[in-house]
């Protein structure tokens, strides 16, 4: 998995530009299902038929988007200015490397004048070292977008840091669980949905094309052992983290226990998540077309959103474990 995931991460896949990183999903998965295709909003589904004569339907989601930024403007200097695309950190993006989608380099740099409680986007630019906006026009066009670089280092154990490990960690699993199913009772669709950063737009799509039964969306998921963190049950490196509830969505409890009873009985370290702000594609695929059975399982992280994203591989796999043993009987 963690060779899947370094792979992942060097693909640029801002909300809205994820077609490259999909097209090599397509590759990773082309022998291990029945047949793979992409929607009209982008998403990738990838289609595994289940051996049951009135098979379920079971949607797997995992979002390729990462959080970055678009060209708005570019100075006479050659520097470049830009807007958002998803929540940045900008205290945590400061002075980092950046770069394009078409390979370019440059830094990102707040406004001298600016004090760290004061930044925002209006309040930096990016330097790729242009002499002047012909030369940087040369390079970069209105529109193009960026994100910070991306970096994978190994930490004590099997922890990681760097980005952007939201989501292409739940990529990750998704992938390893596609490789691992040899066979199921019901139809399982994977699927790599786009824009989860600017309002889990994708997974609204496919979720109502596909009409599943169940639905489990696999995403990282904020951590209450650092310092200053507010009050939270999770743990890096304690197992997956079932979600009961976040700001978007209640889990369906049948699910919910499902996958606990499972977890216990298979010996998978897990964790209870109730996460009190921000949500996922869980939200989406309960309430598309007449609703599914809905939750997620989560990778438990630090420092998300920032380029220093830390976990535990061992969570990872224990998520794709208990999917793996969720699937084998069929959710019913």
């Amino acid at each position: 998995m963690l060779n899947t995931l370094k792979k992942l991460i060097k693909i640029s896949g801002v909300s809205g530009r994820e077609h490259n990183l999909a097209e090599f999903i397509k590759t990773l998965l082309a022998d291990y299902c029945d047949r793979i295709e992409r929607d009209t909003l982008g998403n990738l589904i990838a289609f595994k038929r289940g051996t049951a004569e009135k098979p379920k339907k079971v949607m797997l989601a995992a979002h390729m988007d990462e959080i970055g930024f678009m060209t708005t403007f570019i100075e006479d200097s050659g520097l470049i200015r830009f807007g958002t695309i998803g929540g940045i950190n900008f205290n945590a993006a400061a002075y980092s490397e950046v770069v394009f989608e078409q390979g370019i380099k440059g830094v990102l740099i707040p406004d001298k004048s600016v004090a760290p409680a004061d930044y925002k986007a209006t309040k930096f630019y990016v330097d790729i070292g242009a002499r002047n906006k012909k030369e940087a026009e040369r390079r970069v066009k209105i529109g193009d977008c960026f994100s910070l670089s991306p970096s994978l280092i190994r930490l004590c154990g099997e922890r990681i840091a760097g980005r952007p490990f939201d989501d292409r960690i739940g990529c990750a699993i998704l992938i390893d669980i596609a490789k691992k199913l040899k066979s199921c009772p019901d139809d399982v669709y994977f699927v790599f949905t786009v824009q989860e950063e600017v309002g889990c737009r994708g997974s609204k799509t496919a979720a109502f094309t596909i009409a599943p039964d169940y639905a489990i969306a696999y995403d990282v998921t904020s951590t209450g052992d650092m310092p200053g963190a507010d009050p939270m049950a999770i743990k890096v490196g304690e197992g997956a983290a079932i979600k009961i509830k976040d700001a978007s969505v209640i889990c369906d409890n049948r699910l919910v226990s499902l996958m606990q009873k499972t977890a216990k009985e298979n010996k998978i370290p897990f964790q209870n998540e109730i996460l009190t702000a921000g949500g996922t594609d869980t939200s989406s695929m309960q309430v598309a077309g007449n609703g599914a059975v809905a939750g997620a399982l989560s990778v438990p992280t630090r420092y998300i959103h920032s380029g220093v994203e830390l976990l535990d591989i061992k969570d990872a796999k224990a998520c794709s474990a208990l999917t793996l043993a969720l699937l084998a009987n069929g959710l019913d």
